[in-house]
């Protein structure tokens, strides 16, 4: 018995397979068939197709190129200073133009430090003393501005230092210094390629009379690459005036979406704006220091300090391109019809499992037939006689 048990494994690896179609008349179950290949059709045309482009080869390996350049003036009158002309080259940072710019808004200035000794500032918990002995000599302040000398100041309460003096004042003023920086512009050249398509664009349209009049505005010049920085401030979901007190970071985010199928003009950039830094602190803001030297008649050595507030552009590129290909088609008509077919697989279950006659159905799904003779004397006249089993009895 085993050795005919093991003969008949052995032997059904040969066995050949074959469908069997069934017509069954239940409207539920063809309902319920019809509507999943309809799901599946629409996924397929509506989303994989129409929406994520599935006949299409993509990269979003894009290379870029920023060019930035500002212009704008403004006039201001402080009493350290006097009244001062600002341009581009006093308030922009690097001067060159890249794809990150600084923008000086609010400024802190201390005029003809010399090295010497002066009292630390009060602010500073470090240099705050009540004797000598809380001041050691040669220790530098912790994060202060100067070296200790030894003496306690009664007068401020806080150590003597050998640095610039006088100190840099604690805080920047109340209203920005360069207020009138949001009427600024920036003019933004962006060069981009996709390497495997080998195709490149440019966010300059037109370069003659136009590009010198226009100004960016969601509306009626969404290509304009010209931006008013004030426009920029306030698209992000910021006030350009409370910003510019304290600085800060906004990123100009260009993104580009390209269908290299149709025309070449209908590659074009789209511009959003958001603020990158985090100011929900105290300590939000964005600033840093510089010194301008200088001698005078006896040769003694003196500097302005400038510790400049403002805001730090930041221009983000990213992008994809797609172009038609037969391989992407192919797969996800393939994976399109793999779903169709899962349809079947399915409502088969509910069928032969689900439903009140299940087993009359399973009896008339699966049979097994096996030839079991040959009649006749000549040749092409012999007759196949064959036995049909049916796997499962009838209900």
């Amino acid at each position: 018995m085993a050795e005919v048990t093991w003969k008949s494994i052995c032997l059904s690896v040969l066995d050949y397979k074959t469908k069997k179609y069934l017509i069954v008349h239940t409207r539920k179950l063809g309902l319920l068939y019809r509507a999943f290949q309809l799901a599946v059709l629409g996924y397929i045309v509506g989303w994989v197709f129409i929406t994520k482009k599935g006949y299409q080869d993509t990269e979003d390996s894009i290379q870029s190129s920023v060019m930035t350049k500002l212009k704008g003036v403004t006039l201001t009158n402080s009493s350290t200073n006097g009244p001062r002309l600002w341009d581009a080259v006093d308030y922009v940072f690097p001067p060159q133009g890249d794809n990150v710019f600084f923008v000086i808004t609010n400024l802190i200035q201390t005029p003809d430090q010399k090295l010497g000794h002066c009292p630390e500032s009060s602010k500073v918990p470090d240099a705050r003393c009540e004797t000598d002995d809380d001041c050691n000599p040669q220790e530098a302040v912790v994060a202060g501005n100067g070296i200790k000398t030894g003496l306690c100041i009664k007068e401020t309460s806080t150590c003597e230092i050998y640095a610039w003096c006088p100190i840099e004042k604690p805080s920047p003023p109340i209203h920005p210094t360069l207020g009138k920086a949001e009427n600024f512009t920036v003019y933004i050249k962006n060069s981009v390629r996709f390497p495997k398509f080998s195709f490149s664009r440019s966010n300059v349209k037109d370069t003659g009379v136009y590009l010198k009049n226009c100004t960016y505005d969601k509306i009626n010049h969404p290509y304009c690459p010209v931006f008013r920085l004030g426009d920029i401030v306030s698209q992000a979901g910021h006030d350009f005036q409370e910003m510019a007190v304290k600085g800060g970071v906004i990123g100009i985010l260009i993104e580009w979406n390209c269908d290299l199928d149709k025309p070449y003009s209908k590659c074009i950039p789209k511009y959003s704006f958001a603020r990158l830094d985090d100011n929900s602190n105290t300590t939000s803001g964005y600033n840093f220091r510089f010194a301008k030297y200088y001698k005078n008649i006896s040769g003694e050595e003196y500097r302005t300090l400038t510790k400049v507030f403002g805001i730090r552009f930041d221009v983000l590129v990213n992008g994809k391109a797609g172009k038609f290909n037969i391989i992407p088609t192919i797969v996800n008509i393939g994976s399109g019809l793999a779903l169709l077919g899962a349809g079947v697989f399915f409502c088969d279950l509910v069928l032969l499992y689900m439903m009140k006659k299940s087993t009359v159905y399973r009896a008339r799904k699966f049979e097994s037939v096996k030839k079991i003779k040959t009649s006749g004397t000549g040749k092409g006249d012999g007759k196949q006689i064959t036995e049909t089993q049916k796997l499962t009895s009838e209900a």
